[in-house]
């Protein structure tokens, strides 16, 4: 076990995450007099609402997701370690992450916890396997994998069944991302991978956006989301709303309609977009302080983004729960910043309770559909009032706001680069795959399910060696324990 510390005697500022607000907060801190320690499960800084490009082959995942000590390098007082968090002790001020075997504590002086918030499948966890979700870059390009694999079962069966299996391709979730996600896989169906087969049409793949809400992109309105709607079924497109999950397996899905009735779609390719759930550590912070959280397991924090009786500690991005404050990149961004500069006031005398409210400023919203087409949403200042728009002039600024928040001038000149010729020609760059990354994430999940089971049998098969009679707490009560609480496989 190792336990950094920072060889200065100035506040130490422990960030967890290096998303938008972690990384925008550590970056807020460059000049201030403080040393700043970033802890991250992964390497990079994920670009988040790009990465159905990456799982329909428009951008490379490195253009969207730069290596985090890189982004730092010049920050002399930021310190990246990797490793996942699994343990806060507010009381004692530190977090305890992992990397492989490694345990490392890392002592802090004020927390900014912006970890995040993963794909939540209510309850139905097992549907992960048959329906990745859209969180990260195995994600992305698993899903890359399952499209593209999906043409080339095709291409191979002589089945009209399952060919019209495998070229059914059903997305969940109506929302931004189901919607841009939706649009690409139709346009790829029908431009770029025209031609491309011999035996299969690719422009008669079938591609289902459902939701079990009654409309298309809600927070955008009635109006943009008829619009997206529209859009979306000139695509070719099917939506069906109203119609809710209930059952996932390889082959396809079971849905529930308004009514009770339930019906089946096969469908060997799905993709999960439906809902988010908050990091558990969020469960950790309102075990030690009594914070409430939401349904989604978010943090209720106060007016200054922190937690009862924790003026130290901040809880930025999806993890905080604020009225009207959307899940959306620049939540997170505006929290981490502020989370920062109530750090480099306090270094100025200001007192926690001298801190101004947390202001989100809403700068709109957008949602790509298709090339040249897309919705947004602008608050006009001033007023209660929104000016919407959609089409090209919206899909022209969906462009320029995504490539003024890309970190790194070269990642924004390949992106563009790769945008002029996916928009302008039928051609995508970024659509070579492999049998690995589509089967990567099982084959880890279940070797780490194998392995909990044998240290559970080993620990159990040793208690019974100290209990041969096997009915004392350390005999079969424990190895019943110890098979009750393991993961189901």
């Amino acid at each position: 076990m190792s336990s950094p510390t920072p060889t200065s005697a100035r506040p130490h500022v422990v960030i967890i995450g290096s998303g938008f607000g972690g990384l925008f907060a550590a970056q807020r801190l460059a000049k201030a007099d403080v040393d700043v320690t970033l802890i991250a499960k992964t390497t990079h800084h994920l670009f988040q609402p790009m990465l159905y490009q990456v799982a329909t082959g428009i951008v490379a995942e490195g253009e969207i997701a730069p290596a985090t000590r890189v982004v730092l390098r010049k920050q002399k007082n930021a310190t990246v370690l990797m490793g996942d968090v699994f343990g806060i002790d507010l009381a004692g001020k530190k977090v305890t992450s992992r990397l492989l075997e490694r345990i490392t504590v890392t002592p802090f002086d004020k927390l900014i916890l912006a970890a995040g918030a993963d794909q939540s499948y209510f309850g139905n966890d097992h549907f992960a396997e048959y329906a990745p979700g859209m969180k990260t870059i195995d994600h992305a390009l698993e899903l890359r994998g399952r499209i593209l694999g999906a043409f080339e079962q095709a291409e191979l069966s002589d089945d009209p069944e399952e060919r019209a299996r495998l070229l059914t391709f059903v997305v969940v979730g109506a929302g931004p991302t189901g919607v841009e996600l939706a649009g690409q896989i139709a346009e790829m169906s029908d431009k770029t991978l025209k031609g491309a087969f011999r035996n299969i049409d690719p422009t008669e793949a079938r591609v289902i956006l459902l939701d079990a809400a009654p409309a298309v992109l809600p927070p955008f309105g009635p109006k943009l989301g008829q619009k997206a709607a529209a859009r979306l079924e000139k695509l070719g497109v099917e939506i069906q709303l109203n119609a809710m999950v209930v059952d996932l397996d390889y082959d396809g899905l079971v849905v529930k309609e308004k009514d009770g009735s339930t019906r089946r779609i096969e469908s060997q390719c799905k993709v999960w977009s439906a809902g988010v759930q908050a990091s558990p550590l969020g469960k950790q912070l309102s075990e030690q302080s009594g914070v409430e959280l939401d349904r989604a397991g978010r943090v209720k924090v106060g007016p200054d983004l922190t937690i009862p009786g924790n003026p130290d500690v901040f809880v930025v991005g999806d993890m905080m729960a604020v009225d009207g404050v959307p899940g959306v990149a620049q939540g997170a961004i505006q929290g981490g910043r502020y989370a920062a500069d109530a750090i480099k006031a306090e270094l100025k005398g200001q007192t926690p309770d001298q801190r101004k409210p947390f202001s989100y400023y809403d700068k709109g919203s957008m949602a790509t559909i298709s090339r040249f087409s897309a919705v947004m949403q602008v608050p006009i200042p001033g007023t209660k009032k929104k000016f919407e728009t959609e089409g090209y002039f919206a899909w022209l600024g969906w462009l320029a706001l995504h490539l003024v928040y890309l970190v790194g001038f070269r990642n924004r000149l390949n992106t563009l680069v790769n945008w002029f010729f996916a928009f302008s020609t039928r051609g995508r760059t970024q659509l070579a795959v492999t049998e690995q990354q589509v089967y990567a994430r099982t084959a880890i999940g279940q070797l780490s399910e194998l392995e909990r089971k044998t240290i559970a049998e080993v620990e159990a098969d040793s208690a019974g060696a100290d209990d041969p009679t096997g009915s004392g707490p350390d005999g079969a009560g424990a190895k019943g324990a110890a098979s009750k609480d393991a993961p189901a496989g």
